[in-house]
């Protein structure tokens, strides 16, 4: 990836250190710190309560589900937000970058098993492999995607879309999706994340066309997903250019 050129990928980045990804043990003794402090100062368990859910989503949001699927519906794309999955016996990181086929529940896919290494940030014309690309939305990443038969005209709108607000957001192909554009994401509670079969959620839209209206509900989508992915990840590890 590091070597594509202009247009078609985005600027080669530096070789970076990867961001520091935190367990769900970590980040919880993290977190019991910080609310043991708040109680030492008097702060009321309700307001605990309230900043961990503003902090994490609570898991599932159904505000945002509700608001991003009616921006969804009034572009005429389809909407929905599936439980985080895993077959019984697997691992959520493989080393087989090759693997087929994965044990995903949307198309592209929302969530679920991946390889250990993310792709690179960026917007990309030619295909970046899937398996690499769930985990930048374990991250918290926001995912463009769109079919071979997609126009070029509207793969710039996508791109300018992008560049709007690229920390978090990411672009690249999809051979299956034929002439339509998606967008997934990722969420979920780092404190509750691989524990008792929960994986968080998958969000995944599906448009067949791109309008005014499309951008609308795709800028909602990313409102309302981006920066919550399930592994806790800082929205600032995803910027542009960084990479493992």
């Amino acid at each position: 990836m590091a070597n594509k050129k202009k247009p078609r990928t985005p600027t080669p980045p530096r070789r970076v250190q990867a961001p520091q990804q935190r367990t769900a043990d970590e980040t919880a003794r993290q977190h019991r710190t910080a609310l043991y402090a708040l109680s030492g100062a008097g702060i009321v368990a309700l307001v605990i309560v309230v900043i961990a859910i503003v902090a994490f989503g609570g898991g599932s949001n159904k505000v945002n589900d509700k608001q991003v699927g009616t921006a969804m519906a009034s572009a005429g794309c389809t909407f929905k937000s599936v439980p985080g999955f895993l077959p019984a016996g697997q691992n959520m990181h493989t080393s087989d970058i090759n693997k087929t086929p994965m044990p995903w529940n949307t198309s592209p896919p929302s969530n679920g098993q991946h390889y250990f290494d993310w792709a690179v940030w960026g917007f990309y014309t030619q295909p970046i492999n899937p398996r690499m690309v769930v985990h930048n939305e374990e991250h918290g990443g926001v995912i463009a995607w769109w079919g071979p038969k997609v126009a070029q005209t509207t793969v710039a709108k996508l791109k300018a879309w992008y560049d709007e607000e690229p920390t978090g957001s990411f672009g690249t192909p999809y051979a299956s999706l034929g002439s339509k554009v998606a967008i997934t994401a990722w969420t979920g509670d780092p404190n509750r994340y691989q524990r008792n079969g929960y994986y968080g959620e998958g969000h995944i839209g599906i448009c067949s066309t791109y309008t005014d209206q499309t951008k609308k509900a795709f800028e909602a989508f990313r409102k309302a997903y981006r920066g919550k992915g399930p592994e806790g990840i800082p929205l600032s590890s995803d910027a542009p250019g960084l990479g493992p």
